[in-house]
């Protein structure tokens, strides 16, 4: 598969890198996280028109697929800026192929549908909630977005079948509980549903276990590529300090353990950038290995961002713990995209379920 990317896709990356500078610098990042509004950007991103890249133009987008969105996603983590409400709308797609109204809504208004399901699981419909005539009854803790969304699409497992319910975000019934996080620039909030009234969406059971496979997939491969624009950042920023700090009289960067870990942290950000296309690429072409791929983008990337942090911050020393520097903002996202919507080893687990087993030689 050819990775290298169209010069559309190059032009789209470098504007939309020096959009995010003028719009959401370090310092706009912090004053957005320190008044709690960090959804002032959301509503920048889409009033500006760059949500819609990713999103078919029938559904009210700008055209592309899901290594645009990719790109998207690799930028906003460069920034460490505000996107949950985007997330939601890129990943939860699938599962609207039936209400295009709600992705359109999305993209032209950011009226966002957030997915209900605990943003530390690989997405499934593994949830308490139960439904009985058309109501909803349950808890579901770590919904990232919720607080913010003006719907929440519910899945709702009944034995082996699957279903999906739509429920409004303001009905009576709904309790949104916010939880704080380490990274400030994504929310969660515990969903509580006391005999919501909800509509079941119109499609299959097994549809609707479709369209979750395609949103784990989805998610797997835009939170690497968030990731992977965190890492990139974290590395630029070890190699300028790296530059000024001095010990001996000559900065640390001379200094062969100092060049030696510079080098591997660029290698491991040259490698992901290739995954995190690769598998994006797969899932947009709907090759049958697309969620194997996603699962290693998920797995590989999002561990080796989280490592790349921990070395960013050696490197800067004590620095590196102050809030007056920048290096917080990525750390604390690295960390968390290799939390969010499962671990590296829940991932690794479904690349062992399909890997063929080899039998033990005598």
């Amino acid at each position: 598969m050819h990775l290298e990317l169209s010069d559309e896709q190059e032009l789209f990356t470098t504007s939309l890198r020096e959009w995010l500078g003028e719009r959401a610098s370090s310092s706009s990042v912090r004053g957005w996280l320190d008044t709690g509004d960090p959804a002032a950007f959301e509503r920048l991103l889409v009033d500006e028109g760059w949500a819609g890249v990713g999103f078919d133009e029938d559904l009210g987008g700008q055209g592309g697929g899901l290594l645009e969105l990719a790109l998207t996603a690799r930028e906003l983590g460069r920034a460490a800026a505000p996107s949950t409400g985007w997330l939601q709308s890129a990943i939860i797609v699938p599962a609207l192929s039936s209400e295009p109204e709600l992705v359109r809504a999305a993209a032209e208004s950011g009226d966002v549908t957030a997915l209900a399901v605990r943003a530390d699981r690989v997405p499934a419909a593994v949830t308490s909630v139960l439904s009985s005539d058309g109501r909803l009854r349950g808890r579901i803790p770590c919904v990232l977005g919720a607080a913010p969304s003006r719907r929440l699409l519910v899945p709702v497992a009944d034995g082996e079948a699957t279903s999906l319910w739509l429920v409004d975000g303001g009905a009576e019934g709904v309790g949104v509980h916010p939880r704080p996080l380490l990274d400030r620039s994504r929310d969660v909030a515990d969903v509580v549903l006391d005999g919501v009234a909800a509509r079941r969406l119109d499609i299959p059971d097994s549809e609707a276990t479709a369209a979750l496979d395609e949103i784990a997939t989805r998610a797997a491969i835009l939170v690497a590529a968030d990731a992977l624009g965190a890492a990139e950042r974290m590395l630029q920023l070890a190699v300028d300090y790296s530059k000024q700090r001095q010990q001996f009289g000559q900065p640390i960067g001379s200094f062969q353990a100092v060049k030696h870990a510079a080098a591997q942290m660029l290698v491991t950000v040259e490698s992901s950038l290739s995954i995190v296309c690769y598998a994006a690429q797969s899932a947009e072409e709907g090759l049958p290995e697309r969620a194997t791929h996603a699962a290693v983008a998920k797995a590989q990337v999002t561990r080796g961002a989280a490592e790349i942090a921990d070395s960013a911050l050696t490197l800067h020393g004590a620095i590196g713990y102050t809030w007056e520097h920048d290096l917080h903002l990525f750390y604390k996202r690295a960390k968390l995209d290799r939390m969010l919507f499962g671990t590296p080893t829940a991932w690794n687990e479904r690349i062992a379920s399909v890997l063929p087993l080899i039998p033990a030689t005598a």
